[in-house]
């Protein structure tokens, strides 16, 4: 029996299972075993060499985006609109059958915008390149799942599915749990917040069916059993994603307003190029990106190019934007002058822990060198002659 058809019997054995207090310990152990084969999924087959013929498309920018959705909902319109990159649009399925990437100018930085073939439902299982498309969005900083406004909500459920059954996590933060294996004392179980989902039981019975008998466990707030098995699996990837509508031409006004009110959502038209500007905007505050301008020292600000900083990519604190100059520069710097809205006054003097704000100037400060020796003042702060007596040259006795 492969993995895939385990797979689905443990599913289905799941789905015959009454959810109440009496089932949930066998419930949690099913969900273990689960995600036990699904990460064996996707590993690389014993014996290859673990090269896979993937998309290989090289970072560029400040920042990455990755379109994902069904075949022919516009998702190379969409690329070819926001970056003038010609992808082939067609109104049959799966046109684009490679990654195409395109890259958006916008707030004086650089976005790569790639446009991935579509995927079906069984992505997750290798159907249809689905692995290779939703390899690339792991590696994403945001992902816009383009949807076809006219069709049902099923399809919005079937991707998520398909981005969870790999690791991918969406709009999601990492759960607050400490979890740390050791090599012997058995399993320390403690929480700091009460727990209605899982209890102490339950936690030992997954650890075993992982086969971890020593380890340290913390909950800090009240989580479920999904999230203890992420943070045992390890290898989940937290990443935001923003709901794109298209079509809304085709719909009437009333599903156009209750679209456009579901969170995390806009809704475009490709078709009559309408909310593009929206959904720029909407990419941009989901990024996180942060623009430092600087300010050499007498003169005027530089406004020409910015430094452009992210919490995914480093983070926005002054040590982050001066290793992003040069991982040399913290070695000789005294201080730094912000302007801006993270600054309490203009200009306000600050250590290399601040966090910068989007469109921040900043002027970088230097040590002074050190003078060299015996050069300044009248009187030398120190000799250059041997610190001790015994290391004096003899002068020649005198001749008489």
């Amino acid at each position: 029996m492969g993995i895939i058809e385990k797979i689905k019997e443990i599913e289905a054995e799941m789905a015959r299972t009454q959810k109440n207090k009496a089932t949930e310990y066998h419930l949690g152990q099913l969900k273990a075993k689960i995600a036990k084969l699904r990460t064996q999924l996707l590993e690389p087959p014993k014996g290859s060499s673990g090269a896979g013929d993937g998309f290989e498309v090289s970072k560029y920018g400040h920042g990455r985006v990755a379109l994902i959705g069904f075949p022919s909902v516009g998702k190379s319109t969409l690329l070819t609109m926001l970056t003038g990159t010609h992808s082939e649009a067609a109104s049959y399925e799966f046109t684009t059958l490679t990654c195409i990437p395109g890259v958006i100018h916008y707030n004086d930085a650089k976005i790569q915008l790639l446009d991935l073939p579509g995927i079906i439902e069984g992505a997750s299982e290798g159907k249809g390149r689905g692995r290779q498309v939703i390899a690339v969005a792991k590696s994403s900083d945001l992902v816009l799942m383009v949807l076809d406004a006219s069709k049902s909500e099923g399809h919005r459920q079937i991707l998520t599915k398909e981005l969870e059954a790999v690791g991918l996590r969406l709009n999601k933060r990492p759960p607050q749990i400490y979890f740390k294996r050791k090599k012997t004392g058995g399993i320390s179980f403690n929480s700091t917040a009460p727990l209605t989902h899982v209890d102490e039981k339950l936690c030992y019975q997954i650890l075993h069916e992982y086969k971890i008998h020593n380890a340290e466990l913390l909950f800090r707030e009240d989580a479920t059993v999904d999230d203890l098995i992420d943070v045992i699996e390890g290898n989940r990837k937290y990443i935001k994603c923003v709901y794109v509508y298209n079509k809304i031409d085709v719909v009437g006004i009333d599903d156009v307003d209750r679209l456009s009110r579901q969170p995390n959502s806009i809704v475009i038209s490709c078709n009559l190029k309408l909310n593009l500007d929206r959904l720029l905007a909407k990419m941009w505050d989901e990024m996180g990106l942060v623009r430092v301008y600087t300010k050499p020292q007498g003169q005027q600000p530089d406004f020409s190019e910015p430094f452009v900083l992210s919490l995914d990519r480093g983070g926005c604190t002054v040590e982050d934007f001066c290793n992003h100059i040069h991982r040399s520069l913290l070695k000789d710097l005294k201080y730094v002058l912000v302007w801006g809205t993270s600054a309490k006054h203009y200009p306000q003097r600050c250590g290399i822990s601040h966090t910068l704000h989007d469109e921040d100037v900043v002027q970088i400060v230097k040590k002074k060198e050190r003078e060299e020796e015996g050069a300044r003042g009248r009187f030398k702060s120190h000799t250059t002659g041997p610190a001790r007596i015994s290391d004096r040259e003899k002068k020649a006795p005198l001749k008489n």
